[in-house]
């Protein structure tokens, strides 16, 4: 019925009047703000400082990626565990701003007290390490769940936003939106000291809460009819065990979940890693990494704008196959790079590639779930993607530990395993049938 009542009032909604409308925009702004987070701390600055503070040689750096990766599967572990409830939640109550408020406000504080952390000496070691780095580690593992937690809410606000036609271009455009959030949280790089990348922890922090305000003032969410059962939060998982139950109806999209959890595991642990694998393997330098980052991004923007398009135009399911041999090609010429142009084009498609997959992932999800379980399916959605990232910075972690005596050896096969996953990723994809 909400379907039937937005395609009336926005059957003749002229394109630019579509992006730039209030609900719209606000919620675009939430990926531009929470985008900031992610690409300052998730991908560059807090590896950055783990590399600082234990790197040193390339056995040292091994170490550092390994805390890096082992830092991302445990903030992955708490979504693993929790993510299938907050889909349930959505279903229950209609409502998403309620949590993305708290939950973006607590991720803010977090990477606000990983700056102070980070900057505070407590003359005390824990594992041989200083305790003000186990802080910092702590606090990233927190922020990084919150952060990802208030996605499940955001990514399902966009089947409010449109009529079916209308979804994959707002997913292209709510994703290219962010990615200008990238560009916009590297403004902080220049005023960070020489090495001390922990500097840029407040900054970001205050980045992200300043353009999360308006979804947070203004964002648009439909209204469901009260719910009278009181139920607790915990026994939404009777209700995700019925739905595994159900999934012979569903096949096409637990096929789906599949699919995503092996792009997404190379995708995921592609992000943590890259920072740390271009200095190290590479040679980058930290300015190098930056303005190589900045290129990828704006290959991200482009990518998630024209896919949008090319999801309208081709369907999800095509477009899913054609962004997962986008990736392939990237981690393939990542892992064999021997110079740094290969690395350059390499960073270029896989930002294509990272755009893309959450303009078609969601679009998928609206296109080929039921309404009233469409909560449901985005924590599902979001649970195959946090088993991934864990498992994938867990496998790649581990790969640099026991080959860290090889050097660099260690990082290009760990690298190298994710196309494996990738591939079974598409040879899952093709059994998909709609």
């Amino acid at each position: 019925m909400a379907q039937i009542e937005r395609s009336k009032t926005a059957a003749k909604r002229p394109l630019w009047g579509l992006y730039f409308s209030l609900p719209v925009l606000s919620w675009a702004l939430y990926d531009f703000a929470n985008t900031i987070f992610s690409s300052n701390i998730i991908t560059i600055f807090f590896p950055f400082y783990l590399q600082e503070t234990i790197g040193g040689n390339e056995q040292l750096n091994q170490i550092a990626s390994t805390f890096i990766s082992y830092a991302n599967a445990a903030a992955s572990l708490l979504l693993v565990l929790f993510s299938p409830l907050f889909g349930v939640l959505i279903d229950r109550t209609g409502k998403k701003k309620r949590y993305i408020i708290p939950f973006t406000l607590i991720c803010v504080a977090c990477t606000i007290f990983m700056g102070l952390a980070a900057s505070t000496d407590f003359q005390k070691d824990i594992f041989g390490l200083p305790a003000s780095l186990m802080l910092v580690v702590l606090l990233f593992v927190a922020a990084k769940f919150f952060y990802h937690s208030s996605l499940i809410f955001y990514d399902t606000m966009l089947a409010d936003l449109g009529t079916k036609e209308e979804i994959p271009l707002l997913s292209g455009f709510g994703v290219a939106v962010g990615y200008i959030g990238t560009l916009a949280g590297l403004a902080v790089y220049p005023f960070i000291g020489d090495g001390q990348f922990h500097q840029a922890f407040i900054p970001t922090a205050i980045l992200f809460l300043i353009f999360s305000l308006p979804l947070m003032l203004t964002g648009h969410e439909a209204k469901l009819s009260p719910v009278v059962e009181k139920k607790s939060f915990i026994s939404g998982y009777h209700e995700v065990i019925a739905t595994f139950k159900e999934m012979k109806a569903h096949r096409m999209i637990f096929l789906f979940m599949i699919v995503y959890f092996f792009l997404n595991d190379a995708i995921a642990t592609a992000i943590a890693m890259m920072a740390v694998y271009a200095k190290a393997i590479v040679g980058f330098s930290s300015g190098q990494f930056i303005l190589l980052y900045l290129v990828s991004t704006i290959a991200s923007i482009i990518g998630s704008f024209l896919f949008g398009y090319i999801t309208k135009a081709l369907g999800a399911k095509k477009a899913v196959n054609v962004v997962g041999i986008i990736l392939l090609i990237a981690l393939f010429i990542g892992t064999f790079a021997v110079n740094e142009a290969m690395f350059w084009a390499a960073g270029s498609l896989f930002g294509v590639s990272l755009g893309a997959v959450w303009v078609t992932s969601r679009t998928f999800i609206i296109e080929n779930t039921p309404e009233e379980k469409r909560g449901q399916f985005f924590g599902l959605f979001a649970f195959s993607g946090k088993i991934s990232a864990m498992v994938g910075p867990f496998l790649y972690g581990t790969i640099t530990l026991l080959l860290a005596d090889y050097g660099n050896i260690a990082s290009r096969t760990a690298l190298g395993s994710l196309m494996m996953l990738v591939l079974i990723g598409l040879i899952v994809h093709r059994r998909i049938r709609i």
